[in-house]
């Protein structure tokens, strides 16, 4: 299992040894969640903090847009080389030229799906995909209780995958921790953000992210 810590739940005071903790404590990427205030009900950070980020991460960024205009902020942090950019499906008009689009920056590009979202959505999109996001939480804000269903939608999801382009990844970001990341892993998930779980672990960073980088064996 890949782990992507989401430095929402970081200490923006120290930002810099935030991010530098989970990259010493093996993270695999970073989990950077791009809030407008309009897609969500909330506001979070814009390209001069991402940058720092990017600066401190010796790790990919995973930039998660939750937005509208997509297309504005795909240019606005494509130049800071993020591993990943994901948007939303139900915001974007135009998925299909939107993915091209941040293909032709060098960046893999990835589609996000809301809880109630059918993973359907995406299933002629999945050919041009790196990876699919799917939320276990209603975006917007950290420490949210994991949506059990989404456990089954990533079934489904695995099997369009397997069928269309098999090299696609599964991501699953919102109450992650190590009591599902297990069921997460069975269902075919490939790699998961944690934020709250990740640093306010008792044990620390390390621990936690050790924790969740179980194998599938089936």
């Amino acid at each position: 299992m890949l782990v992507a810590p989401s430095i929402l739940s970081a200490d923006f005071g120290r930002l810099e040894s935030e991010v530098r903790a989970i990259c010493e404590g093996g993270c695999d990427l970073v989990h950077v969640d791009v809030m407008d205030g309009h897609f969500v009900p909330n506001l979070t950070i814009g390209p001069v903090v991402v940058e720092a980020v990017a600066n401190a991460a010796t790790v990919p960024l995973d930039i998660h847009l939750m937005v509208e205009n997509n297309t504005f902020f795909v240019d606005l942090f494509a130049p800071l080389k993020p591993g990943y950019i994901s948007f939303h499906i139900e915001e974007e008009k135009h998925p299909h030229r939107l993915i091209q689009k941040i293909r032709a920056y060098g960046i893999k590009p990835a589609v996000a799906l809301n809880p109630h979202t059918r993973p359907e959505a995406v299933e002629f999109l999945l050919e041009d995909l790196d990876m699919v996001l799917l939320m276990s939480v209603n975006p917007g804000f950290g420490g949210q209780k994991f949506i059990p269903s989404v456990i089954e939608k990533a079934q489904r999801l695995k099997e369009m995958i397997l069928k269309r382009n098999p090299s696609c990844l599964i991501e699953v970001d919102g109450g992650v921790n190590d009591k599902n990341v297990g069921l997460l892993a069975e269902a075919g998930v490939d790699m998961v953000v944690a934020g709250s779980y990740v640093y306010k672990h008792p044990e620390g960073v390390e621990t936690a992210i050790a924790s969740l980088k179980v194998r599938n064996e089936k």
